[in-house]
């Protein structure tokens, strides 16, 4: 068994969409500042699968200085994490994702089942194995998105 640990921030701006979980966030007046699509929530994710075999992070296999990744979706970037975890681990077994993402706004609830489908999907997940939670800030930091994900995995 493997655990897996990332996260990931934004600052949000006017004039970019917010994606999250693979999913486009219509209506939000702004979105991730970001080199990449700025889906915290899949980046996250492929940073909490890296970590889990000591892999580094997204940002030594997509350095953000390198004009080839700009605009790079998030979903990209986890199919691309996930093949090179399994040419290290060989046959691999995701378990579950618990995720907790904290924005202030907008609300994000009415997309969870869309957002943990989309990730259940790109992982080849049943229902029931990804597990996404809201959270603000409390006004602490009303123009930043942030998420942590955590992954168990087996490579047997």
């Amino acid at each position: 068994m493997r655990i897996g640990y990332g996260e990931d921030s934004h600052r949000l701006v006017a004039g970019r969409p917010l994606l999250v979980g693979g999913v486009a966030i219509e209506g939000s007046p702004v979105g991730s500042e970001a080199h990449s699509d700025g889906d915290v929530l899949l980046h996250a994710l492929a940073d909490a699968l890296l970590s889990a075999f000591a892999l580094g992070d997204i940002g030594r296999i997509f350095p953000p200085d390198d004009p080839k990744h700009r605009d790079i979706a998030g979903q990209e970037i986890v199919r691309t994490v996930l093949a090179r975890v399994r040419r290290v681990a060989g046959r691999l077994t995701v378990h579950n994702v618990a995720a907790v993402v904290t924005l202030d706004e907008p609300k994000l609830g009415p997309k969870r089942e869309g957002i943990e489908r989309r990730i259940g999907s790109l992982l080849a997940l049943e229902p029931g194995r990804v597990g996404v939670t809201f959270k603000t800030s409390e006004g602490a930091a009303p123009g930043l998105i942030q998420a942590r994900v955590t992954v168990l995995l087996n490579t047997d």
